[in-house]
């Protein structure tokens, strides 16, 4: 809801500030006196066109701001935008501002930082309609007229079933393109997967078996000396090669030695079962080291598998892993991408089948919903058509364009497939006949005026639940009607308040007369200069202003004025049941 409009320097707007409240709005005055100006500065605080001719006369910029109230039914999608584009400063008010300045460059604001045109106009669009001369008009938006009829014919819940099924098509579709446009790498990377697990399994590799391989190299590398170490170390336990006396001889000697003194001195028992023990030492060492000495082999051949093998060992290490154990935990690790490659197709074949039955399942939701649509359309056209006849419209036409499109890829309806989209099948469109045999026409070509804004008026106040723009703005709506009919729009218009905040350039007093608050605009000499004033006017200053616009602030126009008042006032209070 528009609270504030501040102007300066705008066309004739020397400085204006309105303080705007919720309910009907009306504003009245003299042709010329500057009414159209408001609404062109509200454009162009939309996002509207801007031109230096805007400017005011003797000054260098014109400025405009408007302060807006962030109704309920528009937060979340305007807070989404202001946060998308970090200008989020307060949930629940929004500050809207524009600048021209006379050099051609125009400046626009949202909560005080500059943005583009464009941002400003993304979020305009969802504050204000204008009916009028305006390209701001939520209905003549195409976009809009499926939601607005989905609203219209309540189809939330099953639009949310179509759109759960409609997103996890997507997704599906996203995974399928995924896997057809991985295809060819993933054929090059399951070959060289296979030779990787190919190589490493034909080498049969052991945890360890690089260190074992490495000692035996060292044993067959120096087989001679480690032979000739043990030959010596056996002759000076043997006494071979010469020597002597052997180690074990000696050692025998110490025993027998002290078993001796055992026998005579029992207290060196110790010392003989010692030395015996020492004498069995040696002859283990002595088997241990023949053993060896008997297993040390000079095999050139041998040398040369060993040398083989680790080289073999150290290039799959290069390729794969520091040891042996990670180059086997790689393996398994490719083993199992390997696998999950080459279930790619079965996977694929799996969304396939599954993209096929929700596309069936989209299908059958979408009827529904077309159905449901073409229903609420029937209801809508009879309703709008209802409307136009108490505007005096009685001979216009309401009605939809529906249609479905084929599409070799979409949802299947009895062997058909027809395009959809996050909301159904449908491509709706409004259309109208605003005069008898001009034949319907969309709704977004039909020529602005008074008689527009009485078609959208009638539009509005069927779809006035379904349609969220805070604040409508009608301008010309009185033109071409009279004063009976303009009771019945100042009704209608003030009916629209129980959903929107309307506000009204009128010439017709029984419009007026259902206004919630009255502006009067009017110009006057400042210092010389043509201004534009709006004043906000108490209930008797309302009278005087009904009787001038009846003809003049006579007796009987100011009693008809006061009865024009009180009557929409009687017409506005409740129906008591």
């Amino acid at each position: 809801m528009l609270t504030e409009l501040r102007i300066r320097d705008f066309a004739i707007i020397e400085e204006l500030d309105l303080r705007l409240g919720p309910g009907f709005v009306v504003f009245t005055g003299e042709t010329g006196a500057g009414k159209s100006i408001i609404i062109d500065a509200v454009e162009l605080l939309l996002g509207g066109r801007a031109e230096s001719t805007f400017i005011r006369s003797g000054a260098d910029t014109a400025q405009i701001e408007g302060t807006f109230a962030l109704e309920r039914a528009i937060r979340q999608p305007v807070l989404e935008i202001l946060d998308r584009e970090s200008l989020l400063d307060d949930e629940e008010q929004l500050l809207l501002g524009r600048e021209i300045r006379r050099e051609g460059r125009n400046i626009c604001r949202i909560n005080g930082r500059t943005v583009s045109l464009a941002l400003l106009s993304e979020i305009g669009q969802w504050l204000v309609d204008v009916h009028g001369q305006s390209e701001h008009l939520s209905l003549l938006r195409v976009r809009k007229h499926l939601n607005l009829l989905d609203r219209y014919a309540e189809v939330e819940a099953v639009l949310e079933a179509y759109l759960q099924d409609y997103r996890e098509l997507q997704d599906l579709r996203r995974s399928l393109e995924d896997l057809r446009s991985e295809e060819r790498e993933l054929a090059r990377r399951a070959d060289f997967l296979r030779f990787q697990i190919d190589e490493v399994q034909a080498a049969k590799l052991k945890p360890g078996e690089d260190e074992t391989l490495r000692e035996e190299r060292t044993r067959l590398t120096n087989a001679e000396q480690l032979a000739q170490g043990s030959e010596q170390a056996l002759a000076g336990l043997t006494g071979s090669h010469g020597e002597r006396i052997s180690a074990k001889d000696a050692l025998g000697r110490v025993v027998d030695a002290l078993r001796s003194l055992a026998k005579i001195d029992p207290s060196t028992q110790e010392l003989a079962a010692s030395a015996q023990g020492l004498e069995d030492q040696v002859s283990d060492l002595t088997r241990s080291i023949r053993a060896y000495r008997e297993n040390i082999e000079f095999n050139p051949r041998r040398l040369d598998e060993v040398e083989e093998r680790l080289s073999m060992i150290s290039s799959l290490k290069r390729k794969y892993g520091d040891t042996i154990e990670a180059v086997l935990n790689q393996t398994d690790a490719a083993a199992e991408e390997l696998e999950k490659i080459e279930h790619a197709e079965e996977r694929m074949g799996e969304l396939l089948a599954r993209e096929e039955e929700l596309l069936e399942g989209l299908g059958a939701l979408g009827k529904q919903l077309s159905e449901l649509r073409r229903s609420a359309g029937s209801r809508l056209q009879a309703a709008i058509e209802t409307e136009l006849e108490d505007l005096r419209m009685s001979g216009a036409k309401f009605g939809l364009d529906m249609k479905w499109k084929r599409d070799p890829d979409g949802a299947q309806i009895d062997g058909e497939r027809y395009a959809l989209g996050p909301a159904g099948l449908d491509r709706i469109e409004f259309l109208v006949e605003p005069n008898p045999g001009e034949g319907l026409k969309p709704l977004a070509r039909i020529a602005s005026g008074g008689e527009t804004s009485r078609l959208m008026l009638g539009m509005k106040s069927v779809l006035a639940r379904a349609d969220h723009t805070p604040t409508l703005i009608f301008d010309e709506i009185d033109q071409g009607i009279g004063g009976r009919v303009g009771a019945i729009v100042g009704k209608k218009l003030w009916g629209l308040t129980a959903n929107h905040q309307v506000l009204c350039i009128t010439h017709l007093p029984q419009l007026a007369a259902f206004g919630d608050e009255h502006f009067r605009v009017e110009k006057k000499l400042h210092d010389g200069r043509t201004v534009t004033v709006v004043t906000s006017l108490a209930q008797e200053e309302r009278v005087r202003e009904l009787a001038t616009m009846l003809g003049g602030e006579s007796a009987p126009n100011l009693e008809s004025a006061a009865e024009l008042l009180l009557k929409a006032g009687q017409e506005k209070q409740p129906a008591v049941a």
